[in-house]
C-alpha cells in the first residue's frame, strides 16, 4: 500500500511508543518516534512487570534485561492487600511479576531501539493532522526549532528522521513548525491524546469520582510508618519502598474543585495526619501528584490511517498496576500487523483485527478493574462479598488460577477465525523447547524476529507455502511429541494447532494462512 512515503509516525515515547516502534522496525517498516517532552519524564507512575509482559519480551529475546533489573514476586494483589493471589499456578512461562520502575522499563526500550537503529526525537510534539485515502499531513513543533537535537545525538530533527521526505517549515525564523506527509500516525500520547482528538476518535467512559493522591518522599523517622498497608483512624495508607525514598498513597477524600491543583507537602502530610490520626514527618519531596479512578475507552483503535495505542487508547483506576503491561501487549499485537499494512504483504481487513483483538481486550481490562477496585475498596457493604469472594478463592480449585490469568492478561485468547477447540488455538503458545538441524532451540527464540512461523513438528507432512512471508521449520517438540504442527503469528498466538490425537485438516491451516499473512498452500 503507497502513500506518505510509507514512513509510520509513533507520537508518544512512554511504553506503548517505544515497543511498537521496535516492532515497525523488527518488521522491516520505516518509522519515525516524535515525543513532546524534551527529556524522558523522571517521575515514575508503575513498579512492575507482569507475567504477560515477560512473556512477550522473552519472545523478542530481551527478557533478561528486565529481569536483572530487580526482584520477582510470586503472589500479587488482586482486591485485599491481605490476600494476594498466587501467580504459581498460572500457565505461563514466567508466573511472577517483575519490581522495575516505569522510568526503568522506557529506559531499557529505548536503548534496545537505538540498537535496532532508531532514536527518538525529543522535545518534537504532534499539534496538528489531516488524513486522507493516503497518509497523514501531521504538523509537529519544536520549541528551539528543528536544527537542534534534542540531546539526540546524529539526528537531524524531524525532516532527517526515518526518511520523511518533504517537511515543509511553516513556523518563524527558527523553523518551530513543520508539515510532513507519513503513511500512518499511531497516537501513543497518553490519556490526553491530541492525536486521538484531531482524528475525532470519541472516547466514551466514566469521570473520576473518587480521588487519591501519591507522594514521592522521605522518611524523617523511617520507622515512623512501615511498608505494606496500615490501617489508620479515618484511612488506609499504602507505603511503597523505593531505593532511598517511599512512595506513599493515599485516598483523598475531599479533592479541591479545581482537579488540576497542584499537591503540596504540606497539604500531604495534613491529609497523612488525618486518616493515621498522627502526624509523620516528611521531607524531600520527589514528586506528588492527584489521580482519579476514571475509566475510558475509545471507540475506535483504528481511524483511517490513524491508530491508538496504551492510554490515548484507554484509561482505567490504578488498581491492579496494569498499565504498562497493557500498553506492552497493545504494541506487540499491532507492530507486525501494522507494518505489513504499510509495506503491502496484508491481507485485507488484518489492521482492522488490531481494533478487533485489543478493543476487546480493553474492554475486559476496564471490567476487571472495575470489580478489583470496588472489592479492593472501603465501602463496608461490600464487607460480606469481600469475604465470600476470598472463600472462592481458597476453596474452590481453579479459582484463584483463573483470576491470576485474567488480572496479568495471561489468559488473552484472540480469535482465530478457524474451528478448533485446542486449548492453545488463539493463545500465546508456551515456549516450547525445540529440536532443529541437531541444535536446542525453543518457540521464544525463534520468534525474536517477528515473523510468522510454521512448524513442523511429526512425521506428517505440512503443506509447502507460497507468497506471503511465513517462516517454515521442520522441528521436533521431545516434551510435546503429539504435536503435528503449529502456526504462530508473530505475537507469539497459535492460529493452527495439529496434534495426532486431533488432526486438523490442511484446508484450515491453509483458512489461516490466508487470513492472517496472504499466504497460500
Amino acid at each position: 500500500m503507497s502513500g506518505g512515503d510509507g514512513v509510520i509516525m509513533v507520537a508518544g515515547a512512554g511504553p506503548a511508543g517505544l515497543m511498537l516502534a521496535a516492532e515497525l522496525t523488527l518488521a522491516g517498516a520505516e518509522v519515525v518516534v516524535v515525543d513532546g517532552l524534551p527529556a524522558r519524564s523522571p517521575y515514575c507512575r508503575g513498579f512492575t512487570l507482569n507475567a504477560r509482559s515477560l512473556e512477550l519480551l522473552d519472545r523478542r529475546g530481551i527478557a533478561g534485561r528486565f529481569l536483572a533489573e530487580g526482584p520477582t514476586v510470586s503472589s500479587s494483589m488482586f482486591a485485599d492487600p491481605a490476600r494476594p493471589l498466587d501467580l504459581t499456578v498460572m500457565d505461563s512461562d514466567h508466573p511472577y511479576v517483575l519490581g522495575i520502575a516505569q522510568t526503568r522499563v522506557e529506559e531499557l526500550l529505548e536503548e534496545w531501539l537505538a540498537e535496532l537503529g532508531v532514536k527518538v526525537l525529543w522535545g518534537h510534539a504532534v499539534t496538528d493532522l489531516e488524513q486522507d485515502a493516503d497518509g497523514v499531513e501531521v504538523t509537529v513543533e519544536r520549541t528551539g526549532g528543528f536544527g537542534e537535537t534534542g540531546g539526540v545525538e546524529g539526528t537531524g530533527g524531524v525532516e532527517e528522521a526515518g526518511g520523511v521526505r518533504g517537511a515543509d517549515g511553516v513556523g518563524g525564523a527558527g523553523g518551530s513548525r513543520r508539515r510532513m506527509r507519513v503513511a500512518y500516525l499511531v497516537g501513543c500520547d497518553g490519556s490526553r491524546s491530541l492525536v486521538r482528538k484531531r482524528a475525532g476518535i470519541a472516547f466514551p467512559g466514566t469521570p473520576a469520582t473518587t480521588f487519591g493522591v501519591l507522594a514521592d518522599v522521605e522518611l524523617a523517622d523511617p520507622a515512623a510508618l512501615p511498608f505494606g498497608v496500615t490501617k489508620g483512624e479515618r484511612g488506609t495508607v499504602f507505603v511503597i519502598p523505593r531505593p532511598g525514598y517511599v512512595r506513599i498513597v493515599l485516598n483523598e477524600p475531599e479533592p479541591p474543585a479545581d482537579r488540576d491543583e497542584p499537591v503540596t507537602l504540606a497539604y500531604f502530610q495534613r491529609l497523612l495526619a488525618g486518616q493515621l490520626g498522627r502526624p509523620v514527618e516528611l521531607r524531600e519531596p520527589r514528586w506528588l501528584t492527584r489521580f482519579g479512578d476514571a475509566a475510558r475507552l475509545a471507540e475506535r483503535y483504528v481511524a483511517g490511517r490513524v491508530v491508538l495505542a496504551g492510554d490515548a487508547a484507554h484509561i482505567h483506576p490504578p488498581t491492579g498496576a496494569v498499565g504498562v503491561n497493557v500498553a506492552l501487549a497493545d504494541a506487540v499485537n499491532l507492530g507486525w500487523k501494522l507494518a505489513a499494512t504499510a509495506l503491502g504483504r496484508a491481507p485485507d481487513g488484518l489492521l482492522h483485527s488490531y481494533h478487533e483483538e485489543r478493543h476487546a481486550a480493553g474492554e475486559r481490562l476496564l471490567s476487571t478493574i472495575g470489580a478489583q477496585a470496588a472489592l479492593g475498596g472501603h465501602d463496608p457493604g461490600l464487607a460480606p462479598v469481600r469475604d465470600l469472594f476470598a472463600q472462592l478463592v481458597d476453596r474452590v480449585p481453579g479459582v484463584g488460577k483463573y483470576l491470576a490469568e485474567l488480572a496479568t492478561g495471561v489468559s488473552t485468547r484472540y480469535d482465530p477465525k478457524i474451528p478448533g477447540d485446542h486449548p492453545w488455538l488463539g493463545r500465546l503458545v508456551p515456549d516450547l523447547e525445540l529440536t532443529l538441524g541437531g541444535r536446542r532451540t525453543s518457540v521464544a527464540e525463534l520468534l525474536h524476529r517477528a515473523r510468522p512461523l510454521l512448524l513442523t513438528l511429526g512425521e506428517r507432512p505440512l503443506p509447502s507455502v507460497g507468497g506471503g512471508w511465513v517462516d517454515t521449520y521442520d522441528a521436533r517438540c521431545p516434551g510435546r511429541p503429539e504435536l503435528e504442527g503449529l502456526l504462530i503469528r508473530p505475537d507469539g498466538h497459535a492460529t493452527w494447532v495439529s496434534t495426532t490425537s486431533e488432526p486438523q485438516p490442511d484446508s484450515t491451516l491453509a483458512t489461516a494462512l490466508a487470513t492472517w499473512f496472504g499466504a497460500n498452500v
